[in-house]
């Protein structure tokens, strides 16, 4: 159940911000004991690995906070994102054999299909709502809804991992959020169509 529960979380991490995860996951089993990686992603936690996701962090970090370039930056990630979600729940083997749970290690292509659903889901949404939030804003709300986005990324990849439990309450937020977001979407869309209302 925490196996499932800590993927689920990075996976939505991951659905905002690719790298983050990623590079959660690879240092804290390079450098501590919370995250023990299966050997098919020891990978994960290597020196050079971890650099390079740091680079592609940095250039994500950039790039998703300028406006138009975000929207470009969002549809190159549609294929690393999703990739990325497949790779931290897959590697959660390791909380499976911490609580004593088979299902994972039974079912490795599953955890792939979950991680690539769960990133792809979360991905979609935001890309859905980031052209309107740069047309509402004039393009100043790209930077601080982008920071809110790697905050929110770093804080579900932390829950995941330290607090499991609480994964089901973070994603039920980002679902409430979500509905929020796109209800107010068609309103906007709504309104444009019908015009103001004459008195």
């Amino acid at each position: 159940m925490l196996a499932a529960l800590t993927g689920l979380g990075l996976s939505t991490a991951a659905g905002l911000n690719a790298y983050i995860p990623l590079l959660v996951v690879g240092l804290l089993a390079n450098f501590t004991d919370q995250v023990r990686l299966p050997q098919e992603f020891a990978w994960l936690a290597n020196g050079w690995v971890l650099g390079i996701i740091g680079v592609l962090l940095l250039a994500e970090f950039v790039f998703d906070k300028v406006p138009v370039v975000d929207s470009v930056n969002d549809m190159i990630q549609t294929v690393v994102r999703p990739a990325s979600g497949g790779v931290v729940f897959s590697a959660t083997e390791a909380a499976a054999r911490l609580d004593g749970s088979t299902w994972m290690s039974h079912n490795p292509w599953l955890s792939w299909v979950l991680g690539i659903g769960i990133a792809l889901a979360v991905h979609v949404m935001k890309t859905t709502a980031r052209p309107v939030v740069n047309a509402t804003t004039a393009g100043v709300g790209a930077p601080v809804v982008s920071t809110v986005e790697d905050a929110g990324a770093l804080g579900i990849s932390l829950v995941a991992i330290f607090l499991p439990v609480l994964v089901v309450l973070v994603v039920a937020g980002l679902a409430l959020l979500a509905w929020w977001a796109i209800r107010g979407i068609r309103r906007r869309r709504r309104s444009r169509v019908t015009g103001p209302s004459l008195r």
